[in-house]
Parts: structure tokens; C-alpha cells; sequence
């Protein structure tokens, strides 16, 4: 590989950089990069105090990862047996969110694995009557917003604790207006 050559502005300007630095210490280079889980690339070696604690740099819960195939197939024939359900119809966006946390968060508890959250399809051009055209029955607010948004709040941190995936529920459960979720198992400590 070829290497490039500093032109004369950025020469200057590392010329500056290295006057401003200083060498760290004995102590700073003991220290072992080791001990720190960050990427080789983004590793620091910082001076460590005697008495500092061990923090985790990982704090964000686990990827979502779905079903696996089996289960998939199965829910895809509706040929599941749901353990529990809510029906979040007529509910406003924060009272819909907070009950969905609320349940998720009690019926993984209570050991639970797979749970049936029915949003509704809203107003969509596929689930209203067409008998009187369609702005007959237009509303704003019957535009399905849960459905679009409980992708969105299962993807979120405090939702990832509990949720290991979802997808959207075969039509004998409900269709394009309701998810199934899948619960991550609770470890007994």
C-alpha cells in the first residue's frame, strides 16, 4: 500500500498537534488494554485511580432477533396457541405505550412466552368500507397510528429488556391489525 504525503497545511497542523502533547506517565502505560471491552481502534489508555469500580460499557438490552424458523412457520399456518392478549383499540399514543410496557414488562414476569398485542388496522385503504367512497369515513385520527408505531416502541431500550421479536399475526388472530411478540425467558438469579 502506497502511502500518502501530509501536505504542506496539514503538516503545519500535526507540527502544532505534537508540541501540545505530553507523555502520560509509567503508571498509564502499566495499565492494560486488556482489561477495558472496547474495540482495539477506540482503546484510550487513561491513568486508572486505585479505588475506581469496574464499569460495563455495554448497558443497552439485547437486539431484537425474532422467531426462529420453526416458530415462524407456525405462526405463519396460525397454528399457535397465544398466551395472553391486549387490545390497545381507542387508546391514545401514551396511554397505548404505557400500557403495552406495563404488560409486556407483568406478563414476562409471570413467565409467559408469547403474547398477542391487537393495535387495529386504522383507516387503511384495505380495511374501510368503500361503500360510500373513502372520505366519507375519513378521520385523522383512524389512521392506524399504533400499528405503525409499536415497531417503533418494541425497537425502543426499556421494551428490548423484555422483547426478543415480533411479527405481524396471522389473519385468524388478526391480521395486519395485530403483532404477535415474542418474551424473553426470565432468569432466575
Amino acid at each position: 500500500m502506497k502511502k500518502k504525503s501530509f501536505e504542506v497545511h496539514d503538516r503545519n497542523l500535526w507540527d502544532e498537534v505534537a508540541r501540545s502533547i505530553r507523555p502520560l506517565g509509567k503508571r498509564a502505560l502499566r495499565m492494560s488494554a486488556a482489561s477495558v471491552s472496547l474495540p482495539k481502534q477506540a482503546v484510550h489508555i487513561l491513568p486508572q485511580k486505585a479505588s475506581a469500580p469496574k464499569i460495563s460499557l455495554n448497558k443497552s438490552p439485547p437486539p431484537i432477533t425474532g422467531f426462529d424458523r420453526r416458530t415462524e412457520q407456525k405462526l405463519m399456518r396460525g397454528k399457535v396457541e397465544i398466551e395472553s392478549r391486549l387490545d390497545l383499540h381507542g387508546m391514545g399514543l401514551e396511554e397505548a405505550r404505557m400500557r403495552l410496557l406495563d404488560f409486556i414488562s407483568h406478563r414476562r414476569m409471570e413467565g409467559y412466552r408469547l403474547v398477542l398485542v391487537i393495535t387495529g388496522k386504522g383507516a387503511s385503504p384495505f380495511s374501510g368500507h368503500t361503500l360510500h367512497g373513502r372520505d366519507h369515513f375519513y378521520a385523522p385520527e383512524r389512521e392506524g397510528r399504533l400499528r405503525r408505531q409499536l415497531p417503533e416502541w418494541l425497537h425502543e431500550a426499556p421494551f428490548r429488556v423484555h422483547v426478543s421479536g415480533f411479527q405481524q399475526a396471522h389473519p385468524k388472530h388478526g391480521g395486519g391489525g395485530a403483532f404477535y411478540v415474542k418474551l424473553r425467558r426470565t432468569r432466575e438469579n
